[in-house]
C-alpha cells in the first residue's frame, strides 16, 4: 500500500471529551444571528447608530484583513508543528518592504515584494526552529525584534531624502483602486439608514461587504476557503497536518518532515507579509514606523480563538477587527454603547452556566454583568484611553472564555530531527 493511500485514509474521529460537540453551521448561524439581534436591541436603547452602520462594517472589515493574514499564518505554520511568534516582525518586514517596492514600481508590485519580505522572515524562522531545533518563542522574538532594527535600518537610506519620504515613513503608494458593487451598496445603505430593528443591521454589515473594497480584500478573504480546501480536502494539506500532529508516524510513512515544516513556515511568512503589505498600501498608502501596532500578536489570537481552523479564525479576525474600527468613528459613544451590549451577554452567560450547574461561574457572570450595567447607567461616555485598549481587552476575554474547548496540533511547538523515530 503507498504512502498516499496510507495517509489519506481518515480514521474515525473520536467523541469529544466531556461531551463536547462542535458547532455545526447552522446553529453557528443562529448564535450569529442572535449576536446581531441584541446588538440591534442596543442600538435602540442607546440611540448609538454609528455601532451597525455601512461605514462602521466597511472600516472593521479593513481593519480585519490584516489581522486575519496575520492569523492564516500562524494557522498553516502550527498546523505543521511550528510555533510562530514572529508573525508580528513579517508584518513588519511585509510593511516596509511592499511600501519600498509600491511607490517605485506600483502597488501590485509591493504587493508581490510584501509577500517576500514577509515569506523572508518565515525562512529565517524555519531555519532556526526547524534545522537548528531553537525554541519557537525564543526564535519568534529575536524575529520580531529583528524586524524592528532591519526596517529602521534600511529606511535610513531607501527614504530620507526622497521626496514624501523621511526616516520614518515611506513617499506614498498609489491606490490599488475600489470596488463597489452597484445598486447592491445603495439599495443596503438606505436600508441601513431606516433604523429598524435587526433588518437594518444586518443591512450595516452587508453593505460594508460590498462598498469601497480593496480587490486586496477580496483576495484576503477568498484565502480563508483556501486555506480549508488546501489543508483538509488535499494530500498535501493532510501530509503537511500529519507533521504537527505526530511526525514520527508521518516521517514512518514516508513524509518528508523537514520538507513540510519549511513550506509550512515559509507559506506563513508570505501570509503575513502580504497582511504587512496590505497595512501600507490599502490601509495607509505609505510605511509609517510602528504602524503594524500589534496586529500579528492578535491575528495569533485570532488563531487561537478560532481553535486552529480557518473559520473560527475569521470570526475572531471581524471582532477584533471590529473593536479596533470603534476608536476611528464615534470611540466613546459605541464603546459605551457596547457596555450594555457586553452586561446582556454575561446575564445570558449567568443564566446558561447556572442551567449547567456551574454555580461559581454563573455567580461571578452575574455580578460581572451587574457591574456594566451599573457602569453603562452612571456614566455618559467612557474614557478614550479604554476606546484605544478595547481591541486588546477584547482579545484577553476572548482567549479566557475560549481557553477550555481549545485543541492545539499535538506535536505544536515540540523539537522534531530527522530520523529520531527510527
Amino acid at each position: 500500500m503507498s504512502t498516499a493511500t496510507v495517509l489519506d485514509k481518515k480514521p474515525a474521529s473520536p467523541p469529544a471529551k466531556g461531551g463536547r460537540r462542535k458547532l455545526s453551521l447552522p446553529v453557528l448561524m443562529i448564535v450569529i444571528a442572535g449576536v446581531l439581534a441584541l446588538t440591534s436591541l442596543v442600538r435602540m436603547i442607546t440611540d448609538a447608530d454609528g455601532i451597525t452602520n455601512v461605514s462602521q462594517m466597511a472600516t472593521a472589515l479593513q481593519l480585519a484583513v490584516p489581522i486575519g493574514l496575520a492569523g492564516l499564518g500562524g494557522l498553516w505554520a502550527e498546523r505543521a508543528g511550528v510555533v510562530n511568534i514572529g508573525l508580528e516582525g513579517m508584518l513588519i518586514l511585509g510593511t516596509w518592504f511592499g511600501a519600498w517596492a509600491g511607490y517605485q514600481w506600483g502597488p501590485w508590485v509591493g504587493v508581490l515584494v510584501g509577500i517576500i519580505g514577509g515569506a523572508i522572515g518565515g525562512l529565517l524562522h524555519a531555519a532556526v526552529t526547524v534545522t537548528f531545533n531553537v525554541n519557537h518563542i525564543v526564535s519568534g522574538v529575536a524575529i520580531n525584534i529583528l524586524a524592528l532594527g532591519v526596517t529602521r535600518y534600511l529606511s535610513n537610506f531607501a527614504f530620507e531624502g526622497v521626496e514624501g519620504g523621511t526616516t520614518k515613513q515611506s513617499p506614498p503608494v498609489d491606490s490599488l483602486g475600489t470596488i463597489t458593487v452597484p445598486g447592491l451598496s445603495d439599495w443596503l445603505t438606505t436600508l441601513n439608514e431606516k433604523h429598524w430593528f435587526f433588518v437594518s443591521d444586518l443591512a450595516g454589515l452587508l453593505g460594508g461587504l460590498v462598498t469601497d473594497l480593496s480587490p486586496l480584500t477580496l483576495v484576503a478573504v477568498a484565502l480563508i476557503p483556501f486555506t480549508w480546501w488546501a489543508l483538509w480536502r488535499t494530500s498535501f494539506g493532510l501530509r503537511l497536518r500529519s507533521c504537527g500532529e505526530n511526525p514520527v508516524a508521518a516521517e514512518s510513512l514516508g513524509v518528508n518532515v523537514i520538507k513540510y515544516k519549511y513550506l509550512a513556515v515559509i507559506i506563513s511568512g508570505g501570509l503575513a507579509g502580504l497582511g504587512g503589505a496590505f497595512l501600507s498600501i490599502v490601509a495607509n498608502p505609505f510605511y509609517l514606523e510602528g504602524q503594524t501596532a500589534g496586529k500579528g500578536y492578535i491575528g495569533l489570537a485570532a488563531m487561537i480563538f478560532g481553535n486552529w481552523m480557518p473559520g473560527g479564525l475569521a470570526l475572531g479576525a471581524g471582532l477584533f477587527g471590529y473593536t479596533d474600527s470603534l476608536k476611528l468613528r464615534g470611540g466613546t459613544e459605541n464603546v459605551h454603547a457596547l457596555l450594555l451590549l457586553v452586561a446582556l451577554l454575561l446575564v445570558i452567560g449567568a443564566v446558561w452556566m447556572l442551567v449547567k450547574k456551574k454555580y461559581v461561574a454563573g455567580v461571578v457572570c452575574a455580578v460581572a454583568a451587574a457591574g456594566m450595567a451599573a457602569w453603562y447607567a452612571t456614566t455618559d461616555d467612557v474614557p478614550t484611553q479604554l476606546v484605544t485598549a478595547t481591541p486588546y481587552v477584547v482579545t484577553l476575554l476572548v482567549l479566557s472564555f475560549s481557553a477550555q474547548r481549545l485543541r492545539m496540533p499535538k506535536a505544536d511547538g515540540q523539537p522534531y530531527r530527522k530520523g529520531q523515530g527510527k
